[in-house]
This record gives structure tokens, C-alpha cells and sequence, in this order.
């Protein structure tokens, strides 16, 4: 099976959409352009589906790269028939190939492969065959070195029995159809550690079971994490007796002295060999999806959260809160340049409260301040209400920003670099700020792993996890579009054909020659050749051009359609744009050639109407109740106003305004089945919910989304 076949059985998709998308792939092009920019080739294919030909062309590639390597150990040991090549070589499944290969690995000393040195072998094909009627007699024939008795010969043949039992694919693929089917999870606390404040947390799980195929992903993950830290031991339980019945039914023909020695063989096979490796085999398919889900709900809440609403180009007083240390604040331009920084300490245990009130107050006028970003950890309410209490002379919008991750922002090296004469305090602040004005470009200077969305993230597979999240960031960015004259390094390096040093070199030359006047100036940035161009120019814009589709989603590959158009029209390029009236007298089809088509010239048009337009919806305020400053202050009943700040599988979490998020288990958030939170709630949605238990020794809010 080739390639192509092998992608369009896993993904049902038309041949021709497959075969032109991998050549695409070749021809090194990113998911965000072959989906935005090469809609004819694909068949109109979108994100998603691409993503998944990626997906099984590595899958594909894994699995031919492992059978060279096979093959070639199998040619150097030379047993290569024609017929195993044959087989190996049909074989679509990783597991079904290292079925295949098993018996051929070259392992440690086995018990088997001692009994074949002392020279068992032939009794095991004696026994095997299942007619001798005295094997006692013919064992004592094999006495002889180490081999001191009939019985230990009769011990190593059936060591040899065993080895081939659990190389027996039928018998393998039967045993995991039952795990599968059947396997249980159990688990016990660890009596040592059961009073360990650290294992309070897991305490669900000191005595646990539930089928395997259906735990979900959460629990698995959790129970996983609790056995790792030494609070608990799992297991994994199916009917022993039917499995060995199920084994001896294949390979029992009789019932005499060959079948005992036989079925003692099964035993040790099942339990030393067998059940061991296919248990953990099962247990590792059920992490590994337990991991693609956790992994799924991971991406879907960082996509919310890089999407989440910018304010735009405002000049911001940005406040990182505290007590003890102080308030930090900062002035941004509207840019996200610094400004000013300086301290202030309204709370206790200095409490100049009015000493703080003033400053803000000068602040915000001397340098024009339109809003101010509080961030929402320690202290976060009381500045808040500080803030209302100032008079501006000019009306100051007041948000209250996610922390998440600004402390690993502000000690890493892109942060020393960006300010490398302050200190973290001030550059936490700073991300504060510019998180208001623009969340993506601020949020891709963090590891993705750091913003505090999802859970399990240390859990799961590191590498799927970090490919699954840069692909996120990378289609976020591109769908927002870049502007190249003021974006960092850490940005541009995610636009579509662009990379981390093409980025950087981007930003020497816009230090050294000043900013990008048009899009064909960026061929002149060193190492920036014709394909980087191709893949990421449509991606970055240029504001103030003088070609206005350099600030469009229009590639500079589709420009002479545009003129063409415009100069069927008698208007200028630039009475097209936003002209919708003026667009509609044109008859699309006119434009058609062999590489464009209706799908291109329809996203052109769309883009004209509105070009530039950003995808995202604009940041809108939001007052906690007031009167809810603790766990304490909370009653069953009550309604509030709240911030979706977390997305599970089993629910969503939301902050009120204190320091406990309460959760809207998945059974509250609809009166009818919920089959994807993500449907019903998003990342950093305002809400109103009910309050609906309130736990205060466990710190456990529960909720309901109030509709």
C-alpha cells in the first residue's frame, strides 16, 4: 500500500484531494497556506483535514522507516524468505509488525534460549506434537550437562512451549481482543503513605475499579500521576481462566502426558510472558488515549485563549498587585512600548491608599491613559476596587487580565532581551499590559504549557503535546495575520514559512533599515528567498502602503487579478475595498483560469469587502459581585457573574472573583446531554452562574451555568 492509499483509508477523503496535498507537503508548504491559498488543489480542504493527512503521512513514514529496519536485521541474521519479506512488507498496522518480528529479536537470555543451548529443543517439538504417550521416558534421553533430571528437561522444554505460545500472533491479537473488551482498573493506596496531605488530593482513587476501555481520560490520567508520586498501585485485571481456556482451545488436539506439559507451558506463558506485556500494551493504548484527549482539550482552550479579545492599540496603565511588595505599575503606549514604571503600596502593611489614588490618577493623565489591566492574582480585588474609586479626568475602561504564565515570561531570556535594564517585576507587568492590547502577540512569547490552561499537562506525551499546541499557535497567528513593522521575533516566527531565524533576521533589518514600506520589501531581508515568501507573504501586512492589498489577506500571487478586475470596473484599486456594491457587478467566472478558481476568487472578494478585518471579537469589560470577597461569602442559590478560566473534559471552571474556581461539572452545564463542553462554554466566556454547593474545608465550589 502506498501513501496516498494508505492516508484515504484512515481519512476517507477524495484521492485527488490527498495526492496534490502531499505534493504540497513536498514541496515544504504549511497547513495555513495550502488551506487559505490552495483551496483548488485540495478540493476546498480545510485546516482540520489537512492536519490529519500530516498526521497519517508521519504515521505512514514511521511505519516504513521501522520495516527497513527489520528487514535489514532480519537479512543480517539470514532467515529473509520471500514469503516473510512479502509479509512484512503488506503489513499496515506497527503493532501487527512487531508481531511479525518478535520471534526473530535478538533479546537478553531467555529461559528459552538457555533450554536450546542445553539442547531441549527437540523434545519441545515432541512434546508439541502432542503423541508421545511417555514423555518421562524420552525427557530422561535429554540428561545430560546441566540438565541433571527428567523433570529439569522437561522444565526447559516447556520454557521453549511458552516462548512459542506467546509468539503466536493469533494468540497474541485474541488476548488483547479481551483486554480490550474486558480489562478492569484497579487500584489500592500505598497504607504508608494514606495519611500523606499530599495524597488527599488522589484520595478518590485509595480503592478504585472501572472497565479500562471506558475510564475517562481525567481519571486515567489522575490515577497515572497518583501510582507515579507512590500513593497508590494500579492494576489491570481480565478473567484469567477464560483467557487460558481460550489459549488451550487452539492448541490442545489430546488429552495425554503431551497435553499436561503443554498446558502447564500455557500457564507460565500467560503469566510470565503473555499477560504482562499485553496489559501494559493495553494500558499504554489507554494513556496514549486518555493523552490525545487531554491533548485535544488543551489546544481547544489555548486556540480560545490566543483568540481571546484584543483591545487594540490603546495606551494602557498596566498593574501587577501585591501586599507586602507593592503594586507595579507600568505605562504602555499604544504600541506596548514602556513608558514609565514605579510602585505603589495602597494595601497593607503600608496601606497608602490615598498616596496610591494620586498617583494613578497623575499617571493616567500625563501619559493619556485609555485603560488599565489589573492583573487577577494576589491582591488582584483589592486593586480592582481601589481603581474604581479613582476620579479620572477622562473615562479609563478597567479590565481585569490573566497572570497566567507572566512570571515565566518575565525571567526568560526574550523578556531579558526586550527589557534587559529591569527587573521581572517590571516585565511581568509589562505582559500584563500588552496581554489587554493584544493577548496572541503577547501570549507567544510563553510556553504554551506555562498559560494555565487544560490539565494534565505534565502528564501526557510530552511531544505529541508540543507539536499539537505549536500547530495551534501557528494557525491562531496566521488566521489573525501578522503586522510585520511591529510584531516581535516570537510572533513572526510563527507565520506561515517564516521560522525563528528568519524572524529574527526580519526584525535586524527593520532595526537597521527602518520599517517595511511594501511587501516585495521583504524579499530583500537576507535568507528570505522566493518559497518563504510564497508561504508566509500574505500572512504579514503593511499598514499605510501604498498598494492597499499589502494590508490584506490578498497573496501577492492574486494581485494582477485584482487589477485585472479593477480595471474592468474603471475604478482604482482602492475604490474596491470595502466597496461591496462596486465587487458584486463582477462575474467571478471571467476570472477563472487552470490555478484559480471560484474558491480563491471568492476569498478575494471577501477580503476586499473587509480587508484587515481581525477575526476576533473586542475586549469588553467585566465586574465581579462585589460583595463576594471569599469562599465564606458564598450561598447555595446565589446567582454571580463569572469568567470561564479553565476547560476539562469533565467541565468547565470559573473564576467569581475570589480565589477558589468554582466548576460547572459537565451534568450542570445543559439540562441535556453534553457531549463537548467546548459547545456550551469558552475560554474566558462571562457568564452567570448558580451557586450549587459550596465545600469550604475542601475549598470545592460547585456551579451551574445560569442560561
Amino acid at each position: 500500500m502506498q501513501l496516498v492509499s494508505y492516508i484515504i483509508s484512515h481519512t476517507q477523503l477524495p484521492e485527488t484531494s490527498v495526492k496534490n496535498t502531499v505534493e504540497l507537503l513536498h514541496e515544504a508548504c504549511t497547513i495555513p497556506f495550502i488551506s487559505r491559498y490552495r483551496k483548488e488543489r485540495t478540493g476546498n480542504l480545510d485546516e482540520v483535514q489537512i492536519g490529519d493527512i500530516v498526521k497519517y503521512k508521519e504515521q505512514f513514514e514511521t511505519l516504513e522507516k521501522r520495516k527497513i529496519t527489520i528487514l535489514k536485521a532480519l537479512d543480517d541474521q539470514d532467515v529473509l524468505s520471500a514469503e516473510l519479506r512479502q509479509k512484512i512488507e503488506a503489513t499496515q498496522d506497527i503493532t501487527a509488525l512487531e508481531d511479525i518480528y518478535l520471534p526473530y529479536k535478538k533479546s537478553r537470555k531467555t529461559k528459552a534460549e538457555t533450554a536450546r543451548k542445553n539442547g531441549l529443543e527437540p523434545l519441545a517439538k515432541i512434546i508439541m506434537s502432542q503423541n508421545a504417550s511417555d514423555v518421562e521416558s524420552i525427557a530422561h534421553k535429554y540428561i545430560k550437562g546441566d540438565i541433571s533430571s527428567a523433570e529439569d528437561a522437561l522444565e526447559g522444554a516447556r520454557h521453549i512451549i511458552s516462548e512459542w505460545i506467546n509468539e503466536r500472533t493469533d494468540i497474541r491479537n485474541n488476548i488483547r481482543q479481551q483486554l480490550e473488551r474486558f480489562a478492569t482498573i484497579s487500584t489500592k493506596v500505598v497504607k504508608s503513605k494514606k495519611d500523606d496531605e499530599a495524597a488527599q488530593k488522589f484520595r478518590d482513587y485509595f480503592e478504585w475499579e472501572e472497565s479500562l476501555s471506558r475510564i475517562p481520560s481525567h481519571r486515567l490520567l489522575a490515577i497515572l500521576r497518583a501510582e507515579k508520586e507512590g500513593f497508590i498501585k494500579s492494576k489491570i485485571s481480565i478473567d484469567d481462566e477464560k483467557a487460558l481456556f481460550k489459549i488451550e482451545d487452539r492448541i490442545l488436539k489430546s488429552r495425554n502426558a503431551c497435553a499436561s506439559q503443554i498446558q502447564l507451558a500455557i500457564q507460565d506463558a500467560y503469566k510470565r510472558l503473555l499477560f504482562p506485556s499485553l496489559s501494559n500494551e493495553a494500558l499504554q493504548n489507554a494513556k496514549e488515549k486518555a493523552d490525545a484527549s487531554a491533548i485535544t482539550v488543551f489546544a481547544k482552550n489555548l486556540k480560545q485563549l490566543l483568540l481571546g479579545s484584543p483591545l487594540g492599540e490603546k495606551r494602557v496603565l498596566a498593574i501587577d498587585p501585591g501586599f507586602r511588595t507593592g503594586c507595579k505599575i507600568v505605562c504602555l503606549d499604544a504600541q506596548g512600548n514602556l513608558k514609565h514604571n514605579e510602585t505603589i503600596y495602597p494595601h497593607p502593611p503600608k496601606s497608602d491608599a490615598i498616596g496610591a489614588m494620586k498617583k494613578i490618577s497623575s499617571l493616567a493623565e500625563a501619559y493619556q491613559i485609555e485603560a488599565i489591566a489589573i492583573g487577577n492574582g494576589t491582591a488582584s480585588r483589592e486593586t480592582e476596587a481601589l481603581i474604581r474609586k479613582v476620579h479620572f479626568k477622562n473615562d479609563i475602561q478597567v479590565f481585569v487580565v490573566s497572570e497566567a504564565g507572566a512570571s515565566i515570561y518575565s525571567a526568560s531570556k526574550i523578556a531579558r532581551e526586550e527589557f534587559p535594564n529591569y527587573d521581572v517585576t517590571v516585565r511581568g507587568s509589562v505582559s500584563i499590559g500588552r496581554r489587554l492590547q493584544d493577548p496572541l502577540a503577547e501570549l507567544v512569547k510563553i510556553d504554551a504549557k506555562s498559560i494555565g490552561v487544560g490539565q494534565y499537562q505534565h502528564d501526557v506525551d510530552q511531544t505529541k503535546l508540543q507539536s499539537e499546541l505549536d500547530t495551534v499557535v501557528e494557525s491562531c497567528v496566521n488566521a489573525v495575520g501578522v503586522n510585520i513593522n511591529t510584531a516581535s521575533t516570537s510572533l513572526l516566527s510563527y507565520v506561515s514559512g517564516i521560522g525563528p531565524k528568519l524572524a529574527e533576521n526580519i526584525v535586524n533589518y527593520r532595526t537597521e533599515h527602518g520599517v517595511f514600506k511594501s511587501r516585495n520589501a521583504i524579499k530583500k531581508v537576507p535568507r528570505l528567498g522566493d518559497k518563504a515568501f510564497e508561504q508566509g507573504a500574505a500572512f504579514l501586512r503593511i499598514k499605510e502602503s501604498k498598494n492597499p492589498l499589502d494590508d490584506s489577506a490578498v497573496h501577492p500571487e492574486s494581485y494582477a487579478i485584482v487589477e485585472k478586475m479593477a480595471r474592468d470596473l474603471g475604478k482604482p484599486i482602492s475604490n474596491l475595498i470595502g466597496n461591496s456594491t462596486v465587487l458584486q457587478k463582477l462575474n467571478l467566472s471571467d476570472y477563472c483560469s487552470d490555478s484559480v478558481g471560484l474558491p480563491t476568487l471568492q476569498d478575494i472578494i471577501k477580503e476586499l469587502e473587509k480587508p484587515g478585518l481581525d477575526i476576533r471579537e473586542q475586549a469588553k469589560v467585566f465586574t465581579f459581585n462585589q460583595n463576594i470577597k471569599s469562599i465564606t461569602d458564598l450561598q447555595e442559590g446565589q446567582l454571580l457573574p463569572g469568567i470561564v478560566n479553565n476547560i476539562t473534559n469533565f467541565g468547565a471552571f470559573v473564576d467569581v472573583g475570589i480565589k477558589e474556581s468554582g466548576l460547572i461539572h459537565v451534568s450542570n452545564l445543559s439540562d441535556s446531554f453534553v457531549s463537548d463542553v467546548n459547545a456550551h462554554v469558552s475560554l474566558h466566556q462571562q457568564v452567570i452562574v448558580k451557586v450549587l454547593e459550596v465545600d469550604v474545608p475542601r475549598k470545592r465550589i460547585q456551579l451551574k451555568l445560569h442560561k
